[in-house]
């Protein structure tokens, strides 16, 4: 097999006899994908690459000289279903799910990147058939996997900040365009690109050079918004630390959303009831906040004077306890009191060396090698990614439904909202009509026809998919 420089590929993680090599096979390399990949070429073998843009991904196509190349991964799985071990994702969101399940469903591990699915049901699906077929799995929130969460963990199990009734999160996303009104222009296909595939479940749309390559995930067709990126980082420490599970409300604003895209800014707070407690620390009501696109929470009380709120990392996250406040970046990274101390308790957590740096992806391989009724779950398993992805939809829900201009409120186990009329409306903006009038902005806004609001909340739940594009074992939900 050809070997990619490392000034592409990344460094090596250590070798592995070829007997005990995984056959991976990974879809989606043009993006994410790369990093994937840079954290296991080296120790496991890359049988098969799929991506439907030959152009966009061609840096890689071109290292692995032996793997057998695709653009559809179902020809994929159909020619090559013996050959593959496991599988990696790391396409456009919304094909998340389809591609993962249908690995599942004969038999693969997978490694799926964040956000884990494009919707509540899609990630369901995923954690119900991740159990069925007893395969490992992980989701591409590294973090998950950094000492940083661990610590959180331990500290707030431990009663270091008390009870906990309020967290804020924030990340400084985007960095993609977002608040855009659909193109009207349509742009010429690329000839290396399979337009067809790359829309794949969703419903059929003009190409145009807005939504590939990358820019596709402020597209709520495609993508999920800065929610949907950030948040798998950003809220992983407090649904893990706090155990929370479904919410029993969500509600949102933003700035202006047109119908096809998200907004440039959005706010969200959910609200989790009291969890069951552990020996030294109680899980009342709590309010989770999350703020994006330039909204940031105020400065705690004491917080040092010059200091940014937000670090490098992108991101941030405020615990605010009855005896502390406990402070992170993205990722979980950084955990720091505000008070100053330094808890010094026992390390209870299992920790994975070079978390953020290869770990994550590694921890999966090692947890495919082991025998499932002896297998150590990776960090970011589906019985908690998936839960975990539930919440990150459940904010995108919040912001596309704001215009009901209520509490959304949430029955989790069924996945539904309750209090929705069945005669209740919602329209959608399609453009904003600005103009400059005798010197004054003026707006004439166009708007979608009214459509029902608990027909549109339901399609957002659970996708409609394009005829020809179907989830397998649907029914075992």
């Amino acid at each position: 097999m050809q070997i990619a420089s490392n000034s592409i590929l990344g460094k090596s993680h250590g070798h592995t006899a070829p007997s005990d090599k995984l056959n991976i096979a990974v879809v989606g390399i043009g993006g994410m994908g790369i990093t994937n990949i840079q954290h296991v070429f080296e120790t496991e073998n890359i049988v098969a690459l799929c991506d439907v843009d030959w152009k966009y991904s061609k840096p890689v196509l071109n290292c692995f000289s032996r793997a057998k190349k695709y653009k559809d991964f179902r020809r994929m799985y159909d020619e090559m279903d013996k050959d593959i071990d496991a599988v990696m994702v790391a396409t456009p969101d919304h094909t998340h799910a389809i591609i993962a399940a249908t690995a599942i469903t004969l038999g693969k591990h997978v490694y799926v990147q964040k956000p884990l699915t494009h919707s509540v049901y899609e990630s369901r699906l995923l954690t119900k058939l991740a159990a069925e077929y007893n395969v490992a799995t992980q989701m591409g929130n590294q973090g998950a996997s950094d000492e940083g969460i661990d610590l959180i963990c331990e500290w707030i199990w431990n009663g270091e900040i008390g009870e906990v009734t309020k967290v804020e999160t924030a990340t400084d996303r985007p960095m993609w365009p977002q608040g855009l009104e659909t193109p009207s222009r349509i742009h010429k296909i690329p000839s290396t690109l399979d337009w067809d595939l790359f829309i794949g479940p969703a419903k059929m749309r003009p190409f145009n050079s807005i939504y590939h390559p990358w820019n596709w995930r402020g597209w709520w067709d495609f993508g999920t918004g800065t929610l949907g990126d950030m948040g798998c980082h950003v809220l992983h420490p407090a649904f893990k630390a706090l155990k929370l599970g479904y919410p029993v409300s969500v509600e949102a604003a933003s700035s202006p959303g047109f119908i096809d895209c998200a907004p440039q800014s959005e706010y969200v707070k959910f609200v989790y009831p009291v969890r069951e407690s552990m020996p030294k620390v109680d899980f009342p009501e709590v309010e989770i906040h999350w703020y994006d696109g330039g909204f940031m929470p105020e400065r705690p009380t004491g917080f040092p004077q010059g200091r940014p709120l937000m670090g490098v990392s992108g991101g941030l996250t405020i615990f605010h306890g009855t005896k502390d406040t406990l402070l992170c970046g993205s990722y979980g990274l950084r955990p720091w009191l505000l008070s100053g101390r330094v808890p010094n308790i026992p390390k209870t957590i299992r920790r994975v060396d070079r978390a953020m740096e290869g770990g994550h992806e590694q921890d999966w391989v090692r947890a495919c090698k082991e025998s499932p009724e002896n297998r150590v779950k990776t960090k970011s398993d589906f019985s908690e990614a998936g839960p975990f992805n539930e919440m990150i939809m459940m904010g995108v829900l919040a912001v596309r439904l704001q215009s009901l201009n209520k509490i959304l409120e949430w029955d989790g186990a069924n996945m539904e909202f309750v209090n929705i009329g069945d005669n209740e409306q919602i329209r959608q903006m399609i453009s904003n009509g600005f103009i400059i009038k005798a010197g004054h902005p003026s707006f004439n806004a166009k708007m979608s026809d009214p459509i029902n609001a608990k027909e549109f909340a339901a399609g957002l739940i659970k996708h409609n998919y394009r005829t020809g594009w179907n989830l397998p074992l649907e029914n075992i939900l």
